[in-house]
């Protein structure tokens, strides 16, 4: 169901040049890791806390993986560097139907997971601060802890990797003559979505539209006050975007419309920096979120965060004109393995969205009604291109319910509209086995193109342990049971084990 090899041939020369530049040392490191992954439900998907935040990894209500990663990190202490990266799964996966209509009427049509595929693989080089990836590679959040909230606005860790070539900064560096009281990062890439055969076979054809062909677009840019100080503030903003590809519409079973977007240099330009150039200052779709973070550092074992994103995909959202929409969030964080080392407690709020009527003058000049109703926004959904989203799970934050969950086949995010809260707290109960406990609330009333009658609301659990076999250096256990309960996700009781073996080899 997923094929990365016609897209990756320009990425493989990439990595294939980075690995021949091991051969300028004698000896390196390389890391590996092998799981085995087994979880099973009894819903049509897994539980939301085992599927959300792994980059995509399980989704189905039963799994049997195999995962094999070898790996070379660049050494910071080092002028030039480079990395590398090769993650390889296989197995079962159990299907689900999806509605999609024929021609003939709407029918169910089983669909499951590809039974192997390429998670990452990548080449990496540095040189002093300055880095370059190319290839698939996942990331996480920049900002949140990515094992404890319930993840990040723009890129959470909840899909897979998209295959891209990213550029940036190693870690926030000074800015001259602020004698490090200012730093700065930012990373910029570019890439190809790859799930075009996903959406083709999970897709209605009913109603909505399908994008294929589209390319992915990431850059972020934050500064910090200087850390070594008790309190520290990072601040800034990020923002992903789609853009180019052809754009198809359904109405009632029939195609009533089809367009294909540029995605020449012109496109690439704009999508780095829009430019005001009238109706066409801009293309494609974005997402992006402000970004705040307060970190206060109460001794050397012990410091508080306090944090917001809040979202925007135009004028509204960037002009703070959506009331609380966002994520606001508190943070414990401990650096000693103790029996509490993490507390985060977030609360999400999506629903001050403006409703789905929009009417700007400014878009219409020369017109003689000069009254405003600016609205239509729609977080995550977009009036010409895919939902934000890879393989049908969020790229942003899991917490809105993602495509994957559409067993009608509709391709956009139906919950948008929504809030409630999270919290996440992990330990060490002894110095091998640890813990993780993860649980939210939510309350949906659809979205604003599509209101429910009657607000959906879920409830979810994890508990996790995490055991190191003392006996055996690298081998790990770790079991997992999670819930969903309430109308928006339905009932759902899964379970998942993974055992895993990891260790190092020099070249």
């Amino acid at each position: 169901m997923n094929n990365y090899f016609p897209t990756f041939r320009r990425f493989l020369l990439a990595a294939m040049f980075v690995l021949s530049v091991s051969r300028i040392h004698a000896e390196h490191e390389v890391d590996y890791t092998a799981d085995a992954i087994v979880n099973a439900g009894g819903g049509s998907f897994a539980p939301y806390y085992i599927s959300s935040n792994h980059h995509g990894i399980v989704t189905q209500k039963s799994d049997a993986l195999i995962r094999g990663v070898l790996k070379h990190d660049w050494n910071l202490n080092r002028r030039f560097s480079y990395g590398y990266g090769i993650d390889l799964i296989g197995g079962w996966g159990s299907s689900t139907d999806y509605l999609q209509y024929t021609g003939d009427g709407a029918t169910e049509i089983a669909r499951h997971p590809s039974r192997a595929w390429i998670q990452q693989l990548y080449g990496e080089v540095k040189y002093r601060g300055v880095f370059l990836t190319a290839g698939l590679k996942e990331h996480g959040s920049a900002l949140l802890n990515q094992s404890l909230s319930s993840g990040d606005l723009v890129e959470s860790g909840n899909s897979r990797p998209i295959p891209e070539v990213r550029i940036g900064f190693i870690d926030f560096q000074n800015i001259p003559f602020t004698n490090g009281w200012l730093q700065i990062q930012g990373e910029i890439s570019y890439g190809k979505y790859t799930d075009n055969k996903w959406m083709r076979e999970h897709y209605n054809y009913l109603d909505y539209h399908l994008n294929q062909g589209a390319l992915y677009t990431y850059k972020r840019c934050y500064f910090r006050t200087k850390p070594t100080m008790p309190l520290s503030v990072t601040f800034g903003m990020q923002v992903g975007a789609s853009f180019g590809g052809q754009t198809v519409w359904y109405t009632a079973g029939v195609l009533t419309k089809q367009y294909r977007f540029s995605r020449g240099i012109r496109q690439f330009f704009k999508m780095l920096l829009p430019t005001d150039g009238g109706l066409d200052y801009y293309t494609g779709s974005t997402l992006g979120s402000w970004d705040v973070k307060f970190r206060y550092r109460i001794s050397d074992r012990y410091t508080v965060n306090a944090y917001f994103q809040k979202p925007y995909e135009d004028g509204s959202g960037i002009g703070f004109l959506n009331g609380w929409d966002g994520i606001w969030g508190v943070e414990f964080v401990s650096s000693v393995n103790s029996p509490v080392r993490g507390v985060v407690l977030e609360y999400i709020d999506f629903t001050n969205q403006s409703g789905p009527m929009h009417w700007d003058p400014d878009d219409y000049p020369g017109v003689d009604i000069t009254a405003r109703g600016e609205g239509a926004d729609d977080y995550y959904n977009n009036h010409e291109y895919n939902p934000y989203a890879n393989y049908g799970m969020a790229i942003g934050t899991p917490f809105m319910v993602s495509p994957i969950y559409n067993t009608d086949g509709m391709m956009m995010f139906l919950y948008n509209r929504m809030r409630g809260f999270h919290v996440g707290i992990d330990g060490y109960i002894s110095k091998e086995l640890g813990y993780r406990v993860l649980g939210s609330y939510r309350k949906s009333w659809g979205n604003g193109s599509i209101p429910l009658i009657v607000p959906a609301t879920s409830t979810s659990m994890l508990f996790e342990a995490e055991w190191k076999v003392p006996s055996v250096r690298g081998l790990s256990l770790k079991g997992q049971f999670a819930f969903d309960h309430g109308t928006l996700l339905g009932n759902n009781t899964g379970a998942c084990i993974t055992l895993r073996y990891a260790g190092s080899f020099n070249l």
